[in-house]
């Protein structure tokens, strides 16, 4: 069973946690990547693919969630700054192959 952060004792015990909860941030990430592919299928034109205004939207409302449990903002913008950029970058793939 995984203890609680603040329930740990041992470095073992957070190595326990960070292992569960990097195996849950995989899992949600496979699943917001199938989003992403969707996408692709969705935008008729490749322009569409890089949206600044998009990006900046989803920045700011993880920001404001990241304030609402305790997280760090300046790591929820970095963190997410890197998926969008990843993100797109695959989306373009995806996108490059459906239309072959």
């Amino acid at each position: 069973m995984i203890k609680k952060a603040q329930d740990c004792k041992l470095m073992s015990e957070v190595r326990a946690g960070v292992d569960e909860l990097d195996r849950q941030l995989v899992s949600l990430l496979a699943q917001r990547q199938t989003y992403m592919a969707a996408a692709a299928r969705i935008k008729q034109q490749r322009a569409q693919v890089y949206d600044e205004a998009r990006i900046e939207d989803v920045v700011s409302k993880v920001k404001a969630y990241a304030l609402t449990h305790d997280l760090c903002p300046t790591i929820a913008e970095n963190v997410w700054r890197e998926l969008i950029k990843q993100s797109i970058a695959f989306e373009f793939k995806q996108w490059d192959h459906i239309r072959k």
